[in-house]
């Protein structure tokens, strides 16, 4: 009979051990499961974050400019509304996948941009200068008179301040898929 109950001490003991084990592994498997899925959120968030693109812009004077690039559907109908500013040295660059004659608006904007066309060698073949922001429906809309395939949004007066005319031409290199 003692030996009947030290047996079944050492199951209980058996079965307790393992149980702790068991917990201890799910505990080290939950462990990993939340690592894993926070590394997975942090990188979608890095992923979102990086994801707006930026190219170096350089004029035909030697100045130089950052511009955000709008690429998607959703980045070109987005543009800079709802921004507060844009400083001298920053810049949208709109890209098409073909020349056409595209048209903006300044629909939600807050301040006055100069907008220029460019054809697919990157050469200005329209200039909007000091667009202001649309106050009442309906909104102008402003074109070119002919196609074009990039269009550059800078800081009002830029156009001037640099001295940019018909048929410069702008360089500027773009990310591999975009080119």
């Amino acid at each position: 009979m003692i030996n009947d109950l030290s047996f079944i001490k050492e199951k209980e003991m058996f079965t307790m051990r393992r149980g702790m084990v068991l917990k201890l592994r799910n505990f080290h498997n939950l462990k990993r499961l939340l690592f894993s899925f926070l590394s997975i959120f942090i990188f979608a968030l890095t992923f979102v974050a990086c994801s707006k693109k930026f190219v170096k812009v350089f004029l035909p004077n030697g100045v130089s400019l950052t511009a955000e690039l709008a690429v998607t559907d959703e980045e070109r109908q987005l543009g800079l509304m709802h921004r507060e500013k844009i400083d001298s040295d920053q810049g949208m660059l709109f890209i098409f996948e073909e020349e056409d004659r595209y048209s903006f608006w300044m629909k939600n904007m807050k301040f006055s941009i100069d907008m220029l066309w460019l054809d697919r060698e990157k050469r200005i073949v329209h200039i909007e200068r000091n667009v202001p922001p649309c106050k009442n429906l309906p909104c102008p809309s402003y074109s070119p008179p002919i196609p074009a395939m990039y269009v550059l949004e800078l800081k009002a007066g830029s156009s001037d301040k640099n001295n940019l005319r018909l048929y410069d031409r702008l360089e500027f290199i773009l990310p591999e898929k975009n080119q």
